[in-house]
C-alpha cells in the first residue's frame, strides 16, 4: 500500500515536470515570433571630466646615512644562571606483571 503511495507521487513529480519544460519551451517559442519590437533609442554619452595629470616622482633615492653617524648601541649584559642542583638517580621502576592469562584448554570428562 505505502508502496503504491510512494510510486504515485513519484510519478506525479516526473509529469510535473515534463509538463513545466512544455509549458516554458511553448512560451520561448512564442515571444520568439513576435512581431519586430521597435528599437531601443540609444541614448547621448555623457562627457566625461579629464582626469588630473600624476606629477612624476624623482627616480633616484636619496644617500643613506654613513655608518658612523649613527649612534652605537648599549651592550646588553650577558645573562647567568645558576648551577642545575644535583638530581639523585631515580629509583629503578618494578616490572609489570603479566596481567593477560593464557588459555588452556578444557577440562576432558
Amino acid at each position: 500500500m505505502a508502496t503504491s503511495i510512494n510510486c504515485s507521487i513519484v510519478f506525479a513529480i516526473i509529469a510535473l515536470s515534463l509538463f513545466s519544460s512544455i509549458s516554458t519551451s511553448h512560451a520561448a517559442r512564442s515571444l520568439l515570433q513576435l512581431p519586430n519590437l521597435p528599437t531601443i533609442p540609444s541614448l547621448p554619452q555623457p562627457t566625461r571630466p579629464q582626469l588630473p595629470n600624476i606629477p612624476n616622482l624623482p627616480t633616484t633615492l636619496p644617500p643613506l646615512p654613513s655608518v658612523s653617524s649613527l649612534p652605537t648601541l648599549p651592550s646588553i649584559p650577558k645573562m647567568t644562571l645558576p648551577p642545575m642542583p644535583s638530581i639523585n638517580p631515580l629509583p629503578n621502576m618494578p616490572s609489570i606483571p603479566n596481567m593477560i592469562p593464557t588459555l588452556s584448554p578444557p577440562p576432558s570428562n
